[in-house]
């Protein structure tokens, strides 16, 4: 349901426009106590004699039916309000007990109880706050009648001409109270103020244009402080349980200042003392009892083992228990919280029993928004992302208001810091409204990007922690009492830093991709393995600070596994010249190259793409041998290109080749051979055309390879004399073309293009080294029957190898 933003903040108003005022300034709410209070239910119910009748101006249900739709429609979050409200009320008694001793006198605990009755159908909260006196409740709670909508109206429509923030005025008129409505019938509301004797009850029907006010029949059984009894709504009865409770008050108010206790029964069986009775016995019962001594020492024996049974008897038993026992740190200081604090606080926020946090950032934003937050770096991968899902974690960043939970379900963290776990804490949110206009705000907006910052800051920081001593082992002693000599020069010790980005360099390759605003600072905390750095991990500077004095260019190439880019016959030619070359063999790094064309100045070329160029070779000479070998091999190029059709886009001599003949690169603004493969082995693609997956692939021949000077000699002219007779290419060399184009594509990491057509050049080639002449099958053989014969018992193979000798059947116990 949608509302004029005017209409949506009248609505506000005209429920809880004065609660600003004293005794309800504070949103608490109060109510009778559960067991003792009526329980009729709402159709019954009439008031007390004597109780005082006040008609609400305006139209109650219309209004509290916006409020219900537009603000709240989660019905859980009544608890949180009233439990917020009365934390509020504590804290304000609290503060007028420092200038005055006697507001406190009545009840020194400061404390929030909350208790239910399922056969009544009751939920009781009470707290021990500043209470109301008779006025604060006609006035606080009956604030729909006094909230002057058309001036509200006015006042609003001023207030944007002077661009002041409408949106800031919400929860600042104690909607909290009436979202209780949300699952109750009826509401009562007893409560106690130090200032008056009385102790005054407020009720209210669920949608009547009235309520009503009286001394509590019970009398003063607060002490001071407000009780708000809700008879709950048939839809609603889950709420008068235990679990439930537990879960909601733990959920939302988990870190509230004051102590929240949850009255919880407990059923157990008792034994029943019974009382003896004095037996009279008559004279023949003596005599009897006379001859009775006589009896066996067994039979006596027996009877003293009959016990008689027990009487057992149900007994319910009522205890409290305190619900939000942890304490909320972020409000501390950093320089008072210890390590193990923090380390303990994690298993608060993350709720994953055995898990660790890697490191965490406390730190207090200040400027247009002010809030507090702890951010943590898991140390272990969520489930979910070990199947490849890395979407957030669900309810991994929590936002709250005064410690009071608002919701862990905002998109607080884009998707790739989405394993962040921590809190968000902050004055300046309103508190009375729902999550999707929340997540609209542009407090919101500014929050989520100082968070982004400050989680990037804390892997920063990560990323340059100096190495960690090594670990002393034990030293081991030897039967003489000698040390043993353990040779661990071989162990490589790695920066927790590598062993956590090993874990999570997903999420920052998503990064690169998606946040463009941090995409420079996230690269600077991308980690490679290259042709130089052995097992070692390196950064992008780290690489340029190790680059040849002529060198212009980032080298990378892209595989499936880093033995399959090592082995790869692009790598040779930089081998040799002792360039380093970037290893990517992630699926994500082929879509991060995409984002990332340079860096530091320096173009990040793909090896496997043509034109790759080494620029500390003569350009001069390099320019002279291209030409000639076009001009030379331009029979075999033309005659191949015809050959492999669209295979190919175009045939080029290759000026990095060493060893092999010949290999397919892509073109430089292509596919290379490992995109095309992750392309094809989307999931979920369909209707995709597969000439959009296809590489533009690129034969490069060596020219001073043997097979290819023989091929060139085997291939047409370049053009034909007239009168000369046809060139007629041999069957060999033609498959000799193809298995070049094979070799070519494997090389490159590409799949074969005629599989079938490769299996039976293969099949030629072999039936020609082998000597076999013909390739028709043998007949099968007719062997003669043969008597069954018993298998012969071979005792080691049935013994599995097992020695007897190395059983002690000496001490085998065969009794």
């Amino acid at each position: 349901m949608r509302f004029h933003r005017l209409a949506f903040a009248a609505a506000i108003f005209t429920v809880g426009a004065l609660t600003n005022q004293s005794g309800f300034a504070l949103a608490e709410e109060v109510a009778a106590d559960a067991a003792d209070a009526p329980t009729a239910v709402a159709d019954d119910y009439s008031p007390p004699e004597g109780a005082e009748a006040f008609e609400f101006e305006a139209e109650v249900h219309k209004m509290l039916d916006i409020v219900v739709n537009s603000l709240y429609q989660n019905k859980d979050v009544f608890l949180r309000e009233l439990i917020s409200n009365a934390s509020d009320a504590i804290d304000k008694v609290r503060f007028l007990g420092l200038t005055d001793g006697n507001m406190l006198k009545d009840k020194e605990e400061l404390e929030i109880r909350i208790e239910y009755d399922d056969e009544a159908n009751t939920l009781t909260i009470r707290d021990s706050g500043v209470g109301m006196t008779h006025n604060d409740l006609v006035q606080n709670l009956g604030t729909v009648a006094r909230s002057g909508t058309t001036k509200f109206l006015e006042a609003l429509q001023e207030q944007d001409k002077n661009d002041a923030n409408v949106g800031g005025m919400i929860g600042k008129f104690g909607v909290g109270f009436y979202s209780s409505f949300l699952v109750a019938d009826r509401i009562s509301v007893a409560s106690k103020h130090p200032s008056e004797d009385t102790q005054n009850v407020w009720e209210s029907l669920n949608g009547e244009n009235s309520f009503h006010i009286f001394p509590d029949p019970r009398g003063n059984t607060l002490g001071r402080g407000t009780e708000i009894t809700i008879h709950l709504k048939e839809d609603a009865l889950d709420y008068a349980a235990p679990d439930r409770l537990r879960n909601l008050v733990t959920h939302y108010s988990e870190f509230v200042t004051h102590p929240i206790h949850l009255r919880v029964t407990n059923t157990v069986e008792v034994e029943v003392e019974e009382d003896e009775e004095e037996v009279v016995e008559t004279p023949d019962e003596e005599k009897k009892d006379e001859d009775d001594l006589e009896v066996g020492d067994d039979e006596v024996a027996d009877e003293e083992e009959v016990e008689k049974p027990k009487k057992m008897e149900t007994v319910t038993t009522y205890d409290w228990e305190e619900i939000n026992s942890h304490v909320a740190i972020w409000t501390r200081e950093k320089e008072s919280i210890t390590d193990d604090e923090y380390k303990s606080f994690w298993n608060v926020v993350a709720k994953e029993p055995g898990t660790t946090c890697a490191r965490w950032n406390h730190f207090n934003a200040e400027g247009s928004i002010n809030f507090s937050s702890i951010l943590y770096l898991p140390e272990d991968v969520p489930e979910h992302y070990k199947f490849g899902n890395i979407d957030k974690v669900s309810g991994g960043l929590k936002l709250y208001v005064r410690k009071v939970l608002i919701s862990d379900e905002f998109d607080l963290m884009p998707r790739y810091l989405g394993m962040m776990r921590g809190v968000v804490d902050s004055d300046d949110l309103p508190l009375n409204v729902n999550r999707e206009t929340l997540q609209e705000s542009k407090i919101i907006k500014v929050i989520k990007k100082k968070l982004v910052r400050k989680a990037l800051d804390t892997i920063r920081a990560f990323a340059k922690e100096e190495m960690p001593e090594k670990e002393v082992k034990e030293v081991e002693l030897d039967e003489e009492g000698n040390a043993i000599e353990v040779d661990d020069d071989d162990e490589v010790q790695e920066h927790p830093y590598i062993t956590w980005y090993k874990k999570f360099n997903a999420n920052l390759k998503m990064g690169v991709i998606d946040d463009e605003a941090n995409r420079g600072k996230i690269t600077k905390l991308l980690r490679f393995q290259t042709s130089k750095s052995g097992d070692n991990w390196i950064s992008l500077d780290e690489y340029l600070a190790n680059m040849q004095d002529w060198q212009k260019e980032i080298y990378v190439i892209a595989g499936a596994s880093l033995d399959e880019v090592k082995r790869s016959p692009f790598l040779e030619r930089f081998n040799e010249k002792d360039i380093e070359v970037v290893y990517l063999t992630d699926p994500i790094d082929e879509y991060m190259m995409q984002q990332i064309r340079d860096y530091d100045g320096k173009k990040l070329s793909p090896i496997t793409a043509e034109n790759v160029k080494i620029e500390d070779e003569d350009e001069d000479m390099v320019k002279r041998r291209e030409k000639a070998y076009k001009k030379q091999y331009k029979p075999l190029t033309k005659w191949l290109k015809k050959l492999y059709g669209p295979a190919v886009m175009r045939i080029a001599i290759s000026k990095r080749l060493g060893t092999q003949p010949a290999i397919v690169s892509s073109s430089e603004y292509g596919h290379s051979a490992n995109m095309e493969r992750i392309m094809r082995a989307q999931a979920y693609q369909m209707g995709k055309d597969d000439f959009m997956m296809r590489s533009m692939k690129v034969l490069e021949i060596n020219p001073r390879h043997p097979f290819i000077i023989k091929l060139l000699e085997g291939s047409p002219p370049a053009k034909e004399e007239e009168d000369a007779e046809p060139f007629v290419i041999s069957p060999d060399t033609e498959d000799a073309a193809w298995l070049l184009l094979d070799m070519g594509s494997m090389n490159g990491g590409f799949p074969l293009n005629d599989p079938e057509a490769h299996s039976k050049r293969m099949t030629k080639y072999l039936q020609s080294s082998l000597g076999v002449e013909s390739l028709d099958l043998e007949a099968e053989i007719d062997p003669p029957e043969e008597d069954e014969e018993a298998p012969e018992m071979d005792m080691d193979d049935m013994m599995g190898g097992m020695n007897m000798d190395d059983f002690d059947m000496d001490s085998l116990n065969l009794d």
